[in-house]
């Protein structure tokens, strides 16, 4: 018989303690309605900069693609977003908390929050020489808010109300709203570092979908030289790059190494890699005691979980996908993975934000509760009621081939068998794969990883959890659920949002979207002569990888 002791055991994940720090970005702070930017320019953090030489870095990147735009996955952005910029960024010298111009110098808001109007800087060029003008900004954020058929791009949710883009000349854009959202929301969506600014006439020479185009011309502060794959992606210095001064890096080289896997440890303790990130935590430990290297722990933008098909019975049934979530002991397939993957217990919204239950109450939740017992006999009787008393046989369960994922699906296929005799078939598949079977129904459980681009709700629930979100693997249907969330959506009062909210969070728990697994957290670890990195408070990893600030400090 499978048993918490036991399975701890035998997979050797002793647990090292919790996580004490906390999550440092809030609203985008204080923005203007109006901002003159344009004697603004990026450097880095440091005093004197040195020009010159070559940093490698460990990254993934193996893509499922190359549409960074359709992309949810670090697997594209961490080596292909330093070929590209934004309208507007997040300030990589303070983890992100600030937003800064960048191909727009200037912004304004009028006060009823319906119009956005930004001026681009002049002269700046592609990497193909052809000039950006206010056409390529409006051609990239018309395919993002309303892509055509057959593209599918995960942040379109957050410019849904959007009505109108404009070219209102060469250098100037302006963005209509049906509705007003709040400003600190907006700013942040153009500001996402996956929103990055590519070319109208490419995306005209690939009817709007560069999925299977490996490099297309950026603005950005490197380019790509080489790619060998699965392998490393060589970058140089973009000679052009309007930020004069930037980057100061002569190229970086892009080692692919997995998430938490022993190779990214191996590559950054012996310093064949100059830095790396999402690395697990012996490696972290590790790191921390060498003089010679910087670390840093913050929150990602990522939640872990199994998606039900709503597709196929019996995973149509409330009841069904409830009793498979509360047969989880999340405390258990944290720990399972602490010597692998740092990693923090949840529900359905992220956990460290202020629109979280708190831990304590959270805490006392069936199926969240320390003593599992009371949890499973619930998940039984749902089982009976269901019409499944007796279990149930032969659900294919897709497995992203990353080790967490693996560890993790072998605990919950044991859990699920322990507790309510349903069985499972483990398929191991790569990204291409997984993404692929995920967004056609081909699965009956699917285990893997989805980002959002904020922490606010507005964001991942209708991008996760909305009838046909982007990233709504489950494909659920909650007509509760859907008209609260476009209440959340409408509401710019705080107060009054935050029990709209609850009461959404209410409706998944006995109607679970999806079966949360964890939270992740991310440990970077680099060499302390590479500078010009800050991401001490970030928010996830996708909004700071241009590394334009970054320089070598050696000789």
């Amino acid at each position: 018989m499978w048993s918490r002791r036991a399975f701890l055991k035998s997979t050797a994940a002793v647990a090292t303690g919790a996580y004490g720090f906390r999550w440092g970005l809030g609203r985008a702070a204080d923005i203007p309605y109006q901002f003159d930017g344009s004697k603004f320019q990026l450097a880095a953090p440091e005093p004197n900069p040195k020009h010159g030489g070559v940093a490698r870095l460990g990254i993934p990147n193996r893509p499922p693609h190359f549409d960074i735009h359709q992309s949810g996955t670090f697997f594209n952005i961490g080596a292909q977003g330093c070929m590209f910029d934004n309208l507007i960024r997040r300030d990589p010298r303070d983890g992100g908390k600030t937003i800064i111009p960048d191909l727009a110098h200037s912004w304004e808001i009028t006060k009823d929050g319906k119009s956005y109007t930004f001026h681009l800087r002049q002269g700046v060029q592609f990497h193909d020489d052809a000039e950006l003008t206010a056409d390529d900004v409006k051609a990239t954020f018309d395919r993002i808010v309303k892509p055509p058929e057959g593209v599918s791009i995960p942040r379109s949710i957050l410019f849904r109300a959007v009505s109108e883009i404009t070219a209102r000349d060469k250098y100037t854009v302006e963005f209509k709203l049906a509705e007003p959202r709040p400003i600190d929301f907006m700013m942040s969506a153009l500001a996402s570092g996956w929103n990055v600014i590519v070319r109208k006439k490419t995306l005209e020479d690939y009817n709007y979908n560069l999925r299977k185009v490996v490099v297309y011309p950026g603005t950005g502060p490197f380019r790509s030289v080489r790619r060998v794959e699965n392998e490393v992606w060589v970058m140089e210095k973009n000679p052009n790059y309007w930020n004069k001064g930037l980057p100061y890096l002569d190229g970086i080289e892009f080692y692919h190494v997995l998430p938490f896997s022993p190779e990214m440890a191996s590559a950054i303790l012996s310093n064949r890699v100059d830095y790396v990130l999402a690395t697990d935590p012996v490696t972290f430990r590790k790191a921390k005691t060498m003089p010679e290297i910087s670390t840093d722990t913050h929150y990602q933008s990522v939640v872990h979980a199994t998606w039900t098909n709503n597709k196929k019975k019996p995973l149509d049934d409330p009841r069904v996908r409830r009793a498979l979530n509360l047969a989880l002991d999340h405390r258990v397939l944290v720990e399972v993975v602490k010597d692998v993957a740092p990693m923090i217990t949840g529900g359905f919204i992220y956990p460290f934000s202020e629109f979280a239950t708190p831990k304590e109450e959270f805490e006392k939740r069936l199926g969240h509760q320390a003593d599992p017992t009371a949890a499973i006999k619930e998940a039984k009787g749902l089982m009976a009621a269901a019409g499944y008393a007796n279990g149930i046989n032969g659900l294919d369960y897709m497995v992203r081939d990353i080790a967490i994922f693996k560890l993790w699906s072998q605990a919950i296929q044991a859990m699920l068998k322990d507790a309510l005799n349903v069985q499972c078939n483990l398929r191991t598949v790569v990204e291409s794969v997984w993404f692929e079977d995920a967004a056609s129904g081909h699965f009956d459980l699917a285990i893997g990883a989805i980002v959002s681009t904020l922490v606010d709700p507005s964001d991942y629930f209708n991008a996760w959890y909305g009838k046909n979100g982007p990233q709504n693997y489950s494909f659920w249907d909650n007509k509760e659920f859907q008209a609260l969330s476009a209440q959340i959506d409408r509401e710019v009062d705080p107060a009054k949002r935050l029990p709209l909210i609850q009461q959404a969070e209410a409706i998944m728990e006995q109607d679970p979207p999806l079966l949360p697994i964890a939270w992740e957290t991310i440990h970077t670890v680099w060499y302390s002569y590479l500078k010009g990195l800050r991401p001490q408070g970030a928010f996830g990893v996708y909004d700071m990888v241009r590394e334009d600030t970054f320089w070598l400090d050696k000789a």
